[in-house]
């Protein structure tokens, strides 16, 4: 069973038109996705044909839901127009909304958040700076790669991009129920935690893993929720023992502050609440892989 995006999920892209909307639409096509539109008003009442699968586009969001029934956005917007994509698909409501986009303003991104909170939080905001969520043999919303592993009985939760890749790579003879990429800024929609409560309760996830990095204290917060509330075995990954104390690394959320916010801090929180921590994602694997056996 997949977590929050399935085989029915009908989806759309704003901004489907631009050169990254309109080369992942096709990639998403391409893996089975059920996309029934795109969002650009500029080009509304207008089609765009991939390979043969002619998509309309709508003026709105809301439009889009009211015509195709749609319930996932895939937000490929530039950084600017980013905010104003986020608070329109928030408002129309739409149950998943999937922020692709990097570089967004940490203060748009908390402007949309907060938006969403006190609209009474219909939407699930994934990203931004995501990969997506891809659910294999169901559905990918984002550009996570369709081809590297099958369906399967883990979950993965990642903060990284390519780790979320790798580690769907490294455990492809077991096979993923969902995989979703959270994203590394400083302030994000869906959480580890989100998605920990999500695969507790699905039946058909029997394992979890978890990738963390350096910096903030999501990974501690997730550790006293997997302490308190999961019973599942989680696997855990903590990208940046080796980053140097004030230093950006790669995301923007990747900063330590003296003690706070290591690798180590967080490898030892992870530890005390059961989770099994690799040294590397290759390691994280196959503590995964000898769970799953156990299983």
């Amino acid at each position: 069973m997949a977590v929050w995006l399935t085989e029915s999920s009908k989806v759309i892209v704003q901004g489907m038109t631009g050169a990254e909307g309109s080369k992942h639409t096709r990639r998403m096509l391409a893996a089975g996705t059920n996309v029934v539109g795109g969002v650009n008003p500029r080009k509304a009442g207008t089609q765009v044909d991939f390979d043969g699968t002619k998509l309309p586009v709508f003026a709105s969001v809301a439009e889009a839901i009211e015509q195709t029934g749609a319930d996932t956005s895939v937000i490929f917007v530039p950084p600017a127009g980013t905010r104003s994509a986020a608070l329109e698909a928030i408002d129309a409501q739409i149950p998943l909304a999937v922020v692709i986009t990097e570089g967004v303003p940490v203060h748009d991104t908390a402007n949309f958040w907060a938006h969403l909170q006190s609209s009474g939080s219909k939407t699930r905001v994934i990203g931004p700076n995501c990969p997506g969520i891809a659910s294999p043999g169901k559905s990918n919303a984002g550009i996570i790669p369709a081809d590297i592993t099958g369906p399967g009985k883990i979950g993965l939760v990642s903060k990284s991009g390519t780790l979320t890749y790798q580690m769907m790579y490294e455990l492809r003879d077991i096979g993923f129920s969902t995989c979703i990429g959270i994203g590394g800024d400083p302030v994000i929609g869906t959480t580890h935690i989100d998605a920990l409560a999500a695969f507790e309760a699905d039946p058909e996830t029997a394992a979890i893993v978890m990738i963390g990095e350096i910096g903030g204290d999501a990974e501690e917060r997730a550790a006293d929720f997997i302490k308190a509330n999961v019973r599942k075995p989680v696997v855990g990954y903590i990208a940046g023992f080796t980053a140097p104390p004030g230093k950006t690394m790669g995301h923007a959320g990747a900063i330590i502050s003296g003690s706070a916010g290591t690798a180590d801090a967080k490898k030892l929180a992870l530890e005390a609440a059961g989770v099994r921590v690799g040294k590397t994602p290759t390691e994280t694997a196959n503590l995964m892989r000898d769970l799953v056996k156990a299983l």
